[in-house]
C-alpha cells in the first residue's frame, strides 16, 4: 500500500528575476546572474533542479546505506545538462526550452566493490524521487489565481 507525503512550496516573484521560495519553516531564493538582469541572490531554476537531483542521490544513497548496513564515509556527484538559450530568449522557436539531457556522474567514498558499487547505484535509481520524477513523463496541470 502507497504512502503518500504531499510536498508543498510558495514561491513570490519580485519585479526582476529574484523568487522568495519558502519551504515549510525555511527560506531560500532562485536569481539570476548580475550579467542578465538578476541580483544573483540564488542559483538559477536550472542550478535548483540539478542541485535538488544531487541532494535527493545523496539523501537516497545515505537510506540505502543504513539500512543495508554499508560503510558510506561520501559521496562526490556531479551533474551537467545543456539547454537552448535561444529558445528561452524568444529568439528561437527551434528545439526546446528544457535540459536536452542530464548527466550524472557519482563516485562513492565505500568499501563496496565496482560491482556492489554499480548494483547500489542502480538500485538508487529505482528509489531517488527527484530521479524518478525528472526522468518520467510526470504530469504537470497550471492554473491561476488571485494575488
Amino acid at each position: 500500500m502507497a504512502k503518500l507525503k504531499t510536498v508543498r512550496i510558495e514561491a513570490n516573484a519580485d519585479e526582476r528575476f529574484k523568487v522568495a521560495v519558502t519551504a515549510g519553516d525555511r527560506t531560500f531564493y532562485v536569481d539570476q546572474q548580475i550579467k542578465v538582469g538578476g541580483t544573483d541572490a540564488g542559483a538559477s531554476p536550472i542550478d535548483h533542479l540539478f542541485a535538488s537531483l544531487a541532494g535527493c542521490i545523496a539523501t537516497t544513497a545515505r537510506i540505502m546505506a543504513t539500512q543495508k548496513q554499508i560503510t558510506l564515509n561520501g559521496m562526490d556527484i556531479k551533474v551537467e545538462g545543456s539547454l537552448d538559450t535561444h529558445v528561452i530568449y524568444g529568439k528561437s522557436t527551434e528545439g526546446r526550452p528544457g535540459v536536452t539531457g542530464i548527466q550524472v556522474s557519482v563516485g562513492l567514498d565505500s568499501s563496496m566493490s565496482e560491482i556492489e558499487q554499480r548494483e547500489f547505484l542502480e538500485e538508487l535509481r529505482s528509489r531517488c524521487p527527484v530521479w524518478d520524477t525528472i526522468s518520467a513523463a510526470t504530469p504537470i496541470t497550471l492554473t491561476t489565481h488571485s494575488v
